[in-house]
């Protein structure tokens, strides 16, 4: 059974071309892009070690392996995030575990102060799995005539696999859905994490399984939303990390006066922020 990390260093392995990195062609392969050896030599490990690590029989790495497979794939900063991640999980944290541990949905009152003071704004409190904790108005205002706000606990990630409006309320689906799927990585806990991925996994199937195996790191550029009431809205997304409490408050912002004169015209009178507890 292969591991996270494997599966990771073994998608990027198949997505370099040898040329790329100044490796002769040695004519027609079984599989695309890098092959093990090249990377073995690369890293300064054995193939046998790579195979191991590749197929989850090496389940922890060493920090300068690690530090070296990453250099050996030319990694960018968020993919090397990502492959330390991997090492760290797939080290054994997730064994013993009978049940998944809740992912904790209350927010601090400091954080509702701040989305006051954001206030006509759009912002949004979230955790890596997708649950929209807390919003400002403006907010319910962009997402209301989606439908992703119609339920007690609204979850951005089921939302985006899962409701018959997703794909046509969001004008990039596949890149939202990318999104999605790779903070699921992210999550507040290992075990929510896998919870609803099991869930998604069977209610979505390869639309979402591909996306979370894959292990594409996503480039988050501009969202843009093909709202019922209005144009085409292209918004640009300001994340502040609240690392404590596992959770991010995003804003988003008018990327063009286009949408900012939209968005004052679809702006009803300001309502009270919601907190979901």
């Amino acid at each position: 059974m292969g591991t996270p990390l494997g599966d990771f260093i073994r998608a990027k392995r198949d997505s370099i071309q040898p040329d790329t990195l100044g490796l002769p062609d040695r004519g027609r392969r079984r599989s695309p892009g890098l092959r093990r050896s090249d990377l073995a030599a690369r890293a300064g490990i054995s193939v046998e070690y790579l195979t191991r690590i590749e197929q989850g029989r090496d389940r922890n790495p060493s920090t300068p392996i690690v530090h070296a497979l990453a250099d050996a794939l030319s990694l960018d900063a968020a993919e090397r995030t990502h492959l330390r991640y991997l090492a760290k999980i797939s080290g054994g944290e997730c064994a013993g575990r009978t049940r998944p541990a809740p992912a904790p949905r209350e927010v601090r009152t400091a954080v509702l102060d701040i989305l006051r003071l954001l206030e006509p704004g759009i912002a949004v409190v979230t955790n890596r799995l997708g649950d929209i904790l807390a919003h400002t108005p403006g907010y319910a205002l962009l997402m209301g005539p989606s439908g992703l706000l119609d339920t007690d606990t609204p979850n951005l990630t089921r939302y985006v696999f899962t409701h018959p409006a997703a794909r046509t309320f969001f004008a990039d689906w596949d890149a939202v859905a990318d999104e999605q799927a790779f903070d699921l990585w992210l999550g507040p806990s290992i075990d929510s994490s896998e919870w609803l991925s099991t869930e998604l996994a069977h209610l979505a199937g390869p639309d979402f399984t591909t996306r979370l195996n894959r292990h594409t790191v996503p480039t988050r550029g501009p969202l843009r939303i093909d709202h019922p009431t209005a144009e085409t809205l292209t918004l640009t997304r300001e994340t502040l990390e609240l690392p404590d409490d596992a959770q991010q408050l995003t804003v988003h912002l008018p990327a063009d006066d286009r949408t900012a004169q939209a968005l004052d015209h679809l702006r009803p009178q300001v309502t009270r922020l919601r907190a979901i507890s």
